[in-house]
């Protein structure tokens, strides 16, 4: 990933996690939006590599995105980099000495690591490649403990597990700067939460949409959908005001059932203010209510800086919404949910995700984010297939696989006109403005699928995680 500039221009590499691939590119873009910057892709970039080079941008700049990113390992200023070791030490030494000289200074301490990826080397390996940085001016001790600056080698053996090169395919040596936020990952695990339900959205997931919404301090999030309030979660941990609705009372009360092992009903602190409490981020907690999605309850006007939602599928969670006694209908046989909405009919995913979209057109301020996840079956799924709106322009769309026939897709979408009477007619007249079309039956179309692979008659869904299913 480069910006094009001159050859005296600064260069920085980042080093990206190898898991879910798809959501790493948005996400920086997104990032150095934040800051002002711009990320355009060269001829010869490889989104997939876990190695992207950087260029025309600040240290700061580089930071800041550092400082949010969970698609990232590390960040290092690229003093030179080659296919073979000569290739890499003519590259350094023609880095320019005044940028290196500051951090090589007598009074100073450093160590160099070693960082392979799909390859793992011996310790005395790593110390021949160590040594063989021997041609650089370093005046300064080693200090392996607490060093004043650390300078890294980087080698990429490829994506291929099965057949990993004798040599590194390419090399590279510069200077540490930050690591990424993965341990966001591990700290905020559904795993380890307070209060949790059948569909709480994995961590790392809900801060790459976080990101993807380009959500920032003293914002104001919503999410339409807000379930046990994962994405509420992420999104206050970067400082930003957070409220949500769910048509479930259960839910939002955090009263019934419970969804954690061996514990038969909910406590009494269990909801979603203690989640925020329990990361330290209650004083962004505006609040949640029980609310029909489908129903107009805000008033009118940009109310929102991103709207981040995980709408229901129908798979874990059923797709409902009120309506009145005319419109009663017979629930399902497999129906075992329980309700405190007096009537509850079926909200059809073409019109969960047609509502979202005139929801996000209406209240969303100008510039600002929705981000959603679509349910797709791959052997139908084309690109035409999803929602746009006259006032919503597509940021990205990428894919999280959840088995070989379904997926969904994270969708990111930006406010970019205000609503107006003659969008009505242009939706009606448009073919791109059509309703989610074909995909009412993903539930259908999901279970046949399973029915198909396991060679049974049941439709049983097999276990899955909860992160991986709506």
């Amino acid at each position: 990933m480069a910006l094009h500039c001159g050859k005296t221009c600064r260069q920085y590499l980042l080093h990206l996690a190898h898991d879910n691939v798809d959501f790493r590119l948005p996400e920086i873009k997104s990032l150095l939006s934040i800051v002002g910057q711009q990320c355009v892709p060269t001829e010869t970039f490889n989104e997939r590599s876990p190695f992207w080079r950087l260029y025309g941008l600040s240290e700061d700049d580089v930071r800041s995105v550092m400082a949010r990113t969970v698609c990232a390992k590390s960040a290092f200023e690229l003093w030179g980099h080659g296919r073979t070791v000569s290739e890499l030490k003519l590259s350094v030494l023609e880095y320019p000495t005044e940028r290196m000289t500051p951090f090589l200074q007598q009074e100073s301490t450093y160590k160099i690591n070693v960082y392979t990826f799909n390859k793992t080397l011996l310790f005395k390996d790593r110390i021949e490649k160590i040594d063989a940085l021997g041609f650089l001016p370093f005046q300064g001790k080693v200090n392996l403990k607490d060093p004043d600056h650390i300078f890294c080698l980087l080698e990429d053996y490829g994506l291929d597990p099965n057949d990993i090169p004798d040599e590194p395919f390419h090399m590279y040596f510069g200077r540490f700067i930050a690591d990424g936020q993965r341990e966001l990952i591990r700290s905020h695990s559904v795993k380890k939460r307070h209060f949790i339900g059948n569909t709480s959205m994995d961590a790392g997931l809900s801060f790459i949409m976080a990101n993807h919404g380009k959500v920032k301090a003293h914002d104001l999030v919503y999410d339409p959908f807000v379930g046990t309030g994962s994405l509420l979660v992420a999104c206050s941990h970067f400082g930003a005001y957070v409220c949500g609705t769910d048509i479930d009372y259960n839910t939002i009360h955090g009263v019934g059932k419970a969804s954690r092992k061996n514990q038969k009903w909910r406590g009494p602190d269990e909801n979603i203010r203690a989640n925020l409490r329990q990361y330290g981020t209650e004083c962004f907690y505006v609040d949640v209510m029980v609310s029909d999605a489908s129903k107009p309850v805000w008033r009118n006007g940009a109310l929102f800086d991103t709207i981040i939602t995980d709408p229901p599928y129908g798979i874990r969670e059923s797709t409902r919404r009120t309506g009145s006694h005319k419109e009663i209908t017979t629930p399902p046989e497999n129906f075992a949910g329980e309700s405190h909405v007096p009537v509850s009919m079926e909200y059809h995913l073409s019109d969960i995700f047609a509502d979202l979209l005139n929801f996000a057109a209406h209240h969303l301020v100008l510039g600002g984010r929705l981000v959603y996840w679509l349910p797709v079956y791959r052997p139908e799924y084309c690109e035409e297939m999803v929602p746009l709106h006259p006032c919503l322009t597509l940021i990205s769309n990428c894919e999280q696989s959840l088995s070989s026939h379904t997926s969904r897709r994270l969708i990111t979408m930006e406010k970019t006109k205000e609503p107006e009477k003659s969008d009505a007619l242009a939706q009606l007249a448009d073919p791109r403005f059509s309703p989610y079309q074909g995909h009412n039956s993903f539930r259908e179309k999901y279970f046949s699928g399973i029915t198909k692979k396991n060679g049974k008659g049941n439709g049983k869904e097999p276990h899955r995680t909860k992160e991986n299913n709506g």
